[in-house]
């Protein structure tokens, strides 16, 4: 609704106003300005519109300020100007609180420049009534920050593996499977080939399992959710392509699954896996990292390596600490990292695997793409 305004005049007005209080023609003011006749007798009747430089003359003549001249010009232009249609604000707001940009490259949206069918697909797809809600699912995300919730981004990419979850086949879960396939994970952890053979694993156990390419800034390396109290969920983004980011991420999700987090208990925050100090975060999260951790390198060992060889770290005792136990070198690399807070130590060691793990899980981007 457009609120009405009291009348408004255009300068021209208020000029005519002020050449009569002064006795001036407009014949004279032309010649006090240096302009014609014509030019002041359109600016007078509102024909034209005032510029900056004939504000300017105009003051110098009035003695007054440029800025009075063309604030007076602004105020009626406005009013007199159509209505705005509230689809330009609708359309900022929608941009400005959800990722509408790459959902539609993703296929996640359709591609409509129609506001009303672009909010209802928003809503749709996020499962929500109104775009001030946020959504309602469940889950434990590993990611980077302490916020406060999931963003709109990172609840985007729940959603979606939630979506391609219910397309993947899973045996029954239960607990002691899940554990007994994270033993088997260990035979898997010295070549980054034999990753290939995790997803088999986790449905046999009854975890369904997919890949979602997370968005620029999503910052977001996995979560774990449920379908229903029986059918766990874990998503991996694989936004960090390194072997040791995909074992700590992998087993830190099993861990919540285990625990049952994300099921009932609403959304449980994660730190990056970079992160070092862990004493800050929820119980949950303390124990998940732990697990991690401890799976991917048991910290006794990994402290007795530290002791005995620090700070002489090299490629060939690393590698050699990594045979003893029969895990990639990059493991043992990403733990180190982690301990020493030392982020540049080895990197050429930490391998990429996500080109082995995306043609045997079901995967949204990366080149795939799933409607």
């Amino acid at each position: 609704m457009r609120i009405a305004l009291a009348e408004v005049f255009p300068p021209g007005e208020y000029l005519r106003d002020e050449l009569l209080a002064r006795g001036w023609t407009q014949e004279e003011f032309a010649e006090i300005i240096g302009r014609s006749f014509k030019q002041v007798n359109e600016l007078l009747s509102g024909r034209v519109t005032l510029t900056a430089p004939m504000a300017q003359v105009v003051a110098a003549a009035l003695g007054t300020s440029a800025e009075v001249w063309l604030g007076l010009e602004s105020a009626y232009r406005l009013s007199v100007a159509e209505p705005v249609s509230d689809e330009i604000q609708r359309r900022a707001r929608l941009r400005t609180d959800f990722p509408v940009r790459d959902l539609q490259r993703r296929g996640w949206l359709p591609k409509t420049n129609d506001i009303a069918e672009l909010e209802t697909s928003v809503r749709t797809f996020y499962q929500i009534d109104s775009l001030d809600e946020r959504s309602p699912l469940l889950c434990a995300a590993k990611r980077s920050g302490y916020d406060v919730g999931l963003s709109r981004v990172q609840e985007a990419i729940l959603l979606r593996v939630i979506e391609l979850a219910r397309h993947v086949h899973a045996k029954k879960y239960s607990a002691e499977k899940l554990r007994a396939c994270i033993h088997q994970f260990r035979a898997l952890m010295h070549e980054p080939e034999e990753i290939r053979h995790v997803p088999k694993l986790l449905v046999e156990a009854g975890v369904r399992f997919v890949i979602c390419e997370p968005f620029a800034g999503s910052k977001l390396d996995g979560l774990c959710t449920w379908l229903d109290d029986q059918t766990p969920v874990i998503g991996l983004t694989l936004r960090l392509d390194r072997i040791d980011n995909f074992w700590f991420v992998l087993r830190h999700e099993c861990e919540h699954v285990l625990r049952q987090d994300g099921a009932t208990t609403g959304y449980v925050m994660d730190d990056d896996v970079g992160a070092g100090d862990d004493t800050e975060l929820p119980e949950a999260e303390r124990a998940a990292n732990a697990a991690a951790a401890e799976f991917a390198v048991p910290s006794h060992q990994l402290q007795n390596f530290v002791d005995r060889v620090g700070p002489l770290f090299s490629r060939v005792r690393i590698t050699g600490f990594a045979e003893t136990l029969r895990v990639h070198p990059g493991i043992v690399v990403g733990q180190l990292q982690r301990k020493l807070q030392r982020w540049d130590l080895f990197r050429p060691m930490l391998v990429k695997v996500r080109h082995l793990l995306t043609p045997v899980a079901l995967t949204d981007g990366y080149g795939n793409v799933i409607a």
